[in-house]
């Protein structure tokens, strides 16, 4: 059988190396003759094992360039596992190899990504005020079309802020977002310049006169009057998880999740003046940087512009 034949000769190549390296070792006391006779090999053979050693074939000039190129992007971000680094290593060498190759080299070089899950908890009671109109059902055919929101809490130079994002579902994109000295998530004026920015560029792109649904939690803010009669003026939608239940708006919380994460694993702090600048940063990096696998491992902009959408 044809891979019985590969891991045979595989195996009698190691063997032989393993016999030229013996030689090798023993020939300043032992004839090579002698030493070849006795370890069945040729001295033809063994010389030039011995003038081709630590000259390296195309296949592991290659692999070795890969290792780098992993490497390289490793260190940029250390939460990218093997198929988004392969795929930036192709957006940036145009050099296209297997995710397989990738994962196989990342194994030998004990290069695992820092990133880490979450575990979710049980459902609650749905709002009163605003029903769970998604329910579970997240398909989309446009931008806009569903919009999720939330906000996470991290320490910059050990300051405290909020920050409170919108998540397009066509395509996780950050679509409005505003980050301000923490009022443990519940700073109006966040809310409102977050959910300002999202409005303003629904309108800019050229989406304002068709429907968007805006899911979020029951959050104090989320669920005042002052802050849903901004929706009034616009077509706007609301819908609301479930109280405590985290698996009701699964894009936001995995996005939440993982950039919470990547944020202290991909970006260094102390190269930023500002957390403006940081954030900033961040979302630039998201939206057209970050390949995702739910987008055939494109970042969402040009995941976007590709299906033809503004």
């Amino acid at each position: 059988m044809p891979n019985e034949r590969r891991w045979y000769i595989c195996k009698i190549h190691k063997v032989t190396q393993a016999k030229y390296e013996i030689i090798e070792l023993l020939s300043k006391e032992y004839s090579i003759k002698s030493l070849c006779e006795i370890m069945k090999v040729s001295r033809s053979g063994y010389y030039k094992w011995l003038k081709n050693k630590g000259i390296l074939n195309n296949y592991e000039i290659n692999r070795k360039k890969l290792g780098e190129l992993i490497v390289d992007v490793h260190k940029r971000k250390p939460s990218y596992g093997y198929h988004r680094i392969n795929k930036i290593i192709r957006d940036e060498t145009g050099w296209y190899v297997s995710s397989n190759l990738v994962h196989k080299v990342c194994k030998i070089l004990n290069i695992k990504s820092k990133a880490k899950h979450y575990k979710y908890k049980r459902p609650g009671e749905e709002s009163i005020k605003y029903s769970n109109i998604i329910n579970g059902n997240w398909k989309t055919s446009r931008p806009f079309e569903k919009v999720v929101s939330d906000t996470t809490t991290f320490y910059f130079k050990k300051k405290k802020y909020d920050w409170t994002f919108y998540l397009d579902v066509f395509n996780n994109e950050i679509v409005g977002y505003d980050v301000r000295e923490s009022m443990c998530g519940n700073g109006v004026l966040n809310h409102r310049e977050a959910l300002n920015n999202m409005l303003n560029n629904k309108i800019k792109r050229g989406y304002e006169n068709l429907e968007t649904i805006v899911h979020t939690d029951q959050g104090v803010v989320y669920s005042s009057v002052s802050f849903n009669n901004i929706f009034n003026s616009y077509k706007v939608t609301r819908s609301m998880s479930r109280a405590g239940t985290p698996t009701d708006n699964p894009v936001i919380e995995s996005k939440n999740g993982w950039i919470k994460k990547e944020m202290y694993i991909d970006f260094d702090i102390n190269n930023y003046n500002t957390v403006q600048e940081f954030i900033d940063d961040i979302v630039w990096d998201n939206n057209n940087y970050r390949p995702s696998y739910a987008l055939q491992y494109k970042n969402p902009v040009e995941y976007r512009t590709q299906l033809g959408f503004k």
